[in-house]
């Protein structure tokens, strides 16, 4: 079922008429989809290969082992890293939303056409 909603092809205009009118602008907001993207496939992995080796070690050693240890560690400041990298995104979406709204009114006309 391919029904557009006018909300929809509103949007799409919108987007249309950002990239004409100030093309760095839609690129930049494609650019944060992507990498939103690439971050959540990351933390996935490191969760995938945590499990692995916790479900791997030996409960009896579990502790001396350093490379779970070490993996842990590099986990952990991977989430981190990531988390601020996520907050740094959420704040410039914010910001390029922001200016991609003085555009609204145009595609909110393009759409009733």
């Amino acid at each position: 079922n391919f029904i557009v909603t006018p909300e929809g092809l509103e949007d799409q205009i919108l987007a249309m008429v950002v990239n004409i009118e100030k093309p760095e602008l839609e690129q930049r907001k494609q650019e944060l989809v992507r990498e939103q993207n690439e971050y959540k496939v990351e933390l996935l992995q490191l969760e995938d290969d945590l499990l692995s080796q916790l479900s791997a070690a030996d409960p009896s050693t579990i502790l001396d082992n350093i490379a779970l240890i070490e993996g842990l560690e590099k986990s952990k400041a991977t989430a981190k890293e990531i988390a601020v990298q996520v907050g740094l995104a959420q704040t410039t979406e914010v910001t390029i939303n922001e200016q991609r709204e003085l555009y609204r009114p145009v595609a909110a006309e393009g759409s009733m056409i």
